[in-house]
């Protein structure tokens, strides 16, 4: 760890629930030291947060507290995170997961976000960065706050409420993790405009990822299954250049 909760001199304004009720934040790692420490960071930020050292516990505390936000590390004692998000998955939940770990291949990366994780943060890192990551998950989650003066984006027959982080196309629902609704979003907000991967992982992911532009490719198809199966398409790539939305037809 890099910093402490006190060190950060401006603090970002505070996230609450759309019923004003605190952000609630699970916790995941078997350091004890790492868990309090982070706790403690996300308690100053005002979130009802609870800790779990191991896979089993994990998903007990997720399934009876039902957090808003999931900090969870893929190395654990009994079975690990992946597993841990499957099981939290399997629920019904799309709780934002913002993964922790020691690992850093690329191989690693993408296997946690191909398992359904928003985010990836890899050991050692800065409070303030975890902190940073899941404002932008929660933000980006279906719980967040913030009112959009026009909430219903509409490009032909599909369309997006900023509101109610409601989807749907020909009228037909459809269901998008909060990183997949913000890379719909970013494109729906430039409707017939070429947006390169750069770009995109500013906008989206608020960071470069390590300049693995390769993230972008997958959930461009992660969409492309989703908004795209069985219709006219209406997410094209435009090559070398990046990807565009357009209504179909």
């Amino acid at each position: 760890m890099t910093t402490t909760p006190a060190a950060a001199s401006h603090r970002a304004p505070a996230i609450a629930k759309g019923d004003g009720s605190m952000v609630r934040v699970l916790v995941v790692d078997d350091e004890h030291s790492l868990t309090e420490l982070l706790k403690m960071a996300l308690k100053y930020e005002g979130w009802d947060v609870r800790t779990a050292g191991d896979g089993a516990t994990a998903v007990k505390i997720a399934r009876e507290f039902r957090p808003d936000a999931i900090v969870l590390d893929i190395m654990l004692p009994d079975f690990d995170g992946l597993e841990v998000l499957q099981r939290v998955r399997a629920d019904g939940t799309e709780t934002p997961v913002l993964f922790l770990t020691a690992k850093d291949s690329l191989d690693d990366r993408i296997a946690g976000l191909t398992a359904g994780g928003d985010d990836y943060v890899t050991k050692p890192f800065s409070l303030e960065e975890v902190v940073a990551r899941l404002r932008g998950l929660i933000r980006r989650s279906t719980l967040t706050l913030a009112q959009a003066k026009d909430p219903v984006l509409t490009v032909g027959d599909l369309t997006l409420d900023e509101d109610s982080y409601e989807v749907a196309r020909g009228g037909e629902p459809i269901e998008l993790t909060a990183t997949e609704f913000e890379l719909l979003r970013y494109l729906m907000r430039n409707p017939r405009r070429v947006l390169s991967k750069a770009q995109i992982l500013d906008r989206v992911w608020s960071y470069d990822f390590g300049g693995k532009e390769s993230v972008v490719e997958l959930y461009i198809s992660y969409l492309r299954k989703k908004v795209d199966a069985g219709r006219a398409p209406m997410i094209h790539t435009v090559r070398g250049a990046g990807y565009m939305l357009k209504a179909a037809g």
